[in-house]
């Protein structure tokens, strides 16, 4: 077993945060997935998965070959692209997907400039809240957030984003408001459809990670849906954090359990295949964790107040 492909494993696995759907993406048996990581710690000297009933994690030693992992093999990608590469040029047809929040609020906006720099590229862009498969339904790209589900695509992590927990002050004057995670339980969680709790969340404190329980209440797949229910007091939700700044400045939301550290949100990036480059999809790439980037360092537009889960 070469190492590359090794490291592959590893990436799917922390990616997918189980090892039985990081088989199915590999197509490969889940004892198999495992005999590879176990065969890689051994190679590494290091333990790099916690394995518990949720699925697996990362270790600190697991964090930091997962960041150099995906740096080997994005050389490797470009290595490979530099030998067969036909067409360096940022023209012809570029098919996206991007879910509504993103897509509405800052990936559609950034699509419509690089449009624009490039008069022979003609970006086709579906905003839809629904998890397409890359390779069956032609997609030169599609951008997630949360999980990847199923694709024979290859997806790798591109940015992460803050996230907290939050509802309406009436809400929380009305159900109380939690001292303790265990106290979410008589809360509402409102849902995305993407969010896959079953059950409990972790929250962290001063190093410490405790699951907290959640109680369903609702579940949508419209984040202005979603948005609507907790701002009519339907129950709490989980949003990142410098899309809602502003309006937990203003007091229209409370952050809930402010103490804790609720899960941070990965954003991936799935195309149809690992080997060869297009340089269409390296732009967009790069456009989306410049914008991310840009957002972080200056702080939420106004207009960035939609509402996901």
């Amino acid at each position: 077993m070469d190492r590359l492909s090794l490291l592959e494993t590893l990436i799917v696995a922390l990616d997918e945060g189980s090892l039985n759907r990081a088989a199915q993406r590999r197509d490969m048996t889940q004892s198999a997935i495992s005999q590879q990581i176990k065969q890689l710690e051994s190679l590494i000297g290091h333990q790099l998965l916690h394995r518990t009933a949720q699925g697996v994690r990362a270790t600190r030693s697991g964090e930091l070959i997962y960041a150099h992992a995906q740096g080997l093999l994005s050389g490797f990608d470009r290595m490979t692209a530099e030998l067969d590469q036909l067409n360096d040029s940022f023209s012809g047809d570029f098919r996206v997907s991007v879910n509504s929040f993103l897509g509405r609020h800052l990936i559609g906006p950034m699509l419509l400039d690089l449009d624009r720099d490039h008069d022979d590229l003609n970006i086709i862009v579906r905003v839809e809240d629904r998890l397409v498969d890359v390779v069956r339904e032609n997609y030169d790209l599609a951008i997630r957030t949360g999980r990847l589900g199923e694709t024979d695509g290859v997806g790798r992590r591109i940015a992460t984003m803050e996230t907290v927990l939050l509802a309406t002050p009436a809400y929380l004057d009305s159900m109380g408001r939690p001292e303790h995670p265990e106290d979410l339980k008589r809360l509402k969680f409102i849902q995305h459809h993407e969010e896959q709790t079953k059950g409990f969340f972790p929250l962290t404190r001063d190093g410490t990670e405790v699951l907290a329980p959640v109680r369903v209440g609702f579940t949508a797949d419209d984040p202005d849906l979603i948005q609507h229910a907790v701002t009519n007091g339907a129950g709490y939700s989980r949003v990142p954090l410098f899309f809602v700044q502003d309006m937990l400045a203003e007091g229209v939301f409370e952050q809930v359990l402010p103490g804790w550290s609720a899960p941070q949100k990965d954003i991936f990036a799935v195309y149809p295949s690992r080997h060869g480059v297009d340089r269409r999809r390296d732009l967009v790439i790069d456009g989306i964790v410049a914008r991310l980037d840009d957002i972080h360092r200056k702080g939420p537009a106004p207009h960035l107040h939609a509402v996901t889960g």
